[in-house]
């Protein structure tokens, strides 16, 4: 990802906007839900989810796509207050879909499944 893909400057944003870098809670939505810790930004990734899925049978029933687009913006953005978060970009996400590229659904989860059986050591 170079600077001028919008996921790559919008995490930049949200990386000067956390508290530890100077964000102020008070005058960014960011620096708020970061300095409310994960709680605060996970509940909003579940509503924003939540409003995908509303949105998504909407549009199945005639409605305007373009509510399902802003909504999926809405969940991506506080995904990306999530990586942030934990110190990830969007960059490693890229990275995991391109690894997943060229591989099924059904075969990149049935590998999911054995990765975590064997990492509990069954």
């Amino acid at each position: 990802m170079s600077a001028s893909d919008p996921l790559a400057r919008l995490a930049e944003v949200i990386e000067s906007r956390k508290p530890a870098r100077g964000g102020d809670p008070e005058a960014s939505y960011v620096a708020r839900l970061l300095h409310k810790g994960p709680d605060a930004f996970l509940k909003k990734i579940g509503e924003e989810a939540t409003e995908v899925v509303m949105a998504a049978k909407d549009a199945d029933r005639g409605g305007d796509k373009s509510k399902l687009v802003g909504e999926v913006a809405d969940l991506w953005f506080h995904c990306m207050i999530a990586l942030a978060h934990y110190d990830l970009r969007p960059a490693d996400v890229i990275a995991e879909l391109q690894r997943r590229e060229g591989m099924s659904g059904i075969e990149e989860k049935a590998l999911r499944k054995v990765r975590e059986r064997e990492g509990r050591g069954e």
